[in-house]
């Protein structure tokens, strides 16, 4: 009888001490993170608010034209104001001398020197892209060619990449006609891939100068 109950009770220590590594810890929430209702989280995303991003260089724009402008510009400097690339184009968004001229700019490395100017000479070759533009964004603005479906903001920065011309080349052609940069980089890819963004308020403008 005896060795029984020893056996039993064994027994019973041992699934007890077993379970015992099974209980959950106190429940509580580290100091990063916070479920309650009424305290604000360290960490909210997206945000507009730079100084939520101290790690980081993306800022969140969506579709407006901020958006539009960083976009383009990671895509032809990564955002370098003082880059210079192989064919001589120039600054944040990569312009030529030519379309520099055009917006009243003469002054090559003061451009280069000067963010303000560079942020404003994008500004202003978009309002002469679509002056340039009005008819065909008027006539093709929603319809679909060579698979893409033309949109304004879609049809300026294919203008920014390759020139006006070349957009109103494209279209003649319904799209027939490859056009690519010195790097390759093809026009249908700028259609494609900056589509609706808000370009709205930017007003066509024949003859932009830029003031510092």
């Amino acid at each position: 009888m005896l060795k029984k109950w020893i056996y039993y009770t064994s027994i019973t220590l041992i699934v007890a001490f077993i379970s015992s590594g099974f209980k959950a810890a106190k429940n509580q929430n580290p100091s990063w993170f916070s479920t309650a209702e009424n305290e604000p989280s360290s960490v909210q995303f997206p945000s507009k608010d730079l100084s939520d991003y101290p790690f980081s260089n993306l800022i969140y724009t969506g579709k407006s034209f901020t958006g539009f402008k960083e976009a383009i510009a990671f895509k032809e400097s990564q955002g370098q104001y003082k880059l210079i690339n192989s064919f001589g184009y120039m600054g944040k968004y990569q312009f030529g001398a030519s379309a520099l001229r055009s917006v009243g700019i003469k002054d090559n490395a003061a451009f280069l020197r000067n963010p303000q100017l560079q942020e404003k000479a994008f500004s202003a070759l978009i309002a002469k892209n679509k002056w340039e533009l009005k008819d065909e964004i008027a006539a093709y603005e929603g319809k679909i060619v060579a698979g893409i479906r033309m949109t304004e903001s879609g049809m300026l920065a294919a203008a920014h990449l390759l020139g006006a011309g070349s957009v109103k080349k494209f279209l003649k052609y319904d799209g027939k006609r490859k056009i690519v940069d010195g790097y390759g980089t093809s026009l249908k890819s700028y259609l494609r891939k900056y589509a609706d963004y808000d370009t709205s308020h930017i007003i066509a403008e024949d003859n932009p100068v830029v003031f510092r």
